[in-house]
């Protein structure tokens, strides 16, 4: 059967602007199905901007955004996460003091089916739908490594650990498209290469799209299989790492400051 290759995500000419600040300014690129899509740049140059504005947090000005050929411009914020967009936050936004199977079922509960007069009345289809739900994040612990942690506060596990919880949560809710803001900061060198290989896998094995946001190149230029370079709010560059790697532009901008290369 062959694989579709179709855009998944569609950015077109979206610029924002706060205030007389120009935060992005006419961004456009695609991310095709089971791509790994990195998304770099300097800081500040409107990377986790863009992520705000398609899970809903940011409003844009011009330009329009496309999931799955669908416009997300009158998509409510609580919604993008059903559609299929889940999310990773450069500051984890886990809940610390919930244990980390209830981190795992918050993402789970997105794909709940049960609505709220049945969850009201404790019907028995309800009770099926909640060990459904703890089967489906039982699952994506073991996937994750965490099911030893999972009875414990999430605050108290190391920041890898939450890390991972926090990506247990955006997998649980069963994404097409995953966007992780800088899943590699903060981590060592071995812990990096155990989240390069996890990426790869979550692509490869679940089926997964990935657009990723990180500094951290050589994760970058062996994981990706297309890069877009934004600087001060405009895309500068795009194209295959080997591309990317060697044009001027994106040297002088970026890559030649980076001491991660």
């Amino acid at each position: 059967m062959a694989i579709d290759r179709s855009a998944l995500l569609q950015i077109q000419g979206v610029s924002v602007r706060f205030g007389g600040i120009v935060a992005l300014d006419g961004v456009s690129f695609e991310v095709s199905r089971g791509d790994i899509c990195a998304l770099i740049g300097p800081n500040g140059a409107g990377k986790t901007t863009l992520f705000n504005c398609m899970s809903r947090l940011y409003p844009y000005q011009a330009g329009d955004i496309l999931f799955e050929g669908a416009s997300l411009t009158h998509v409510p914020q609580h919604r993008i996460a059903a559609l299929g967009l889940g999310r990773t936050f450069q500051n984890l936004a886990m809940f610390r003091t919930l244990t980390v199977r209830d981190n795992v079922m918050v993402g789970a509960h997105v794909r709940s089916s049960a609505g709220f007069t049945a969850s009201a009345l404790r019907l028995p289809s309800v009770a099926a739908e909640e060990r459904r739900l703890r089967e489906k994040a039982a699952e994506i612990m073991d996937y994750l490594k965490l099911t030893a942690h999972a009875d414990r506060p999430a605050g108290d596990l190391r920041f890898a650990i939450q890390k991972r919880v926090e990506l247990g949560r955006a997998l649980a809710a069963e994404p097409k498209l995953l966007m992780l803001d800088e899943p590699a900061a903060g981590l060592n060198h071995e812990e990096l290469h155990e989240l390069t290989a996890l990426v790869r896998h979550i692509r490869d094995q679940r089926n997964i799209t990935v657009l990723l946001v990180e500094h951290h190149m050589s994760m970058v230029m062996g994981l990706s299989d297309h890069i877009v370079v934004l600087n001060f709010g405009r895309k500068i560059a795009e194209g295959a790492p080997a591309v990317i790697q060697s044009n001027p532009d994106v040297i002088a901008a970026y890559l030649g400051a980076e001491q991660h290369v």
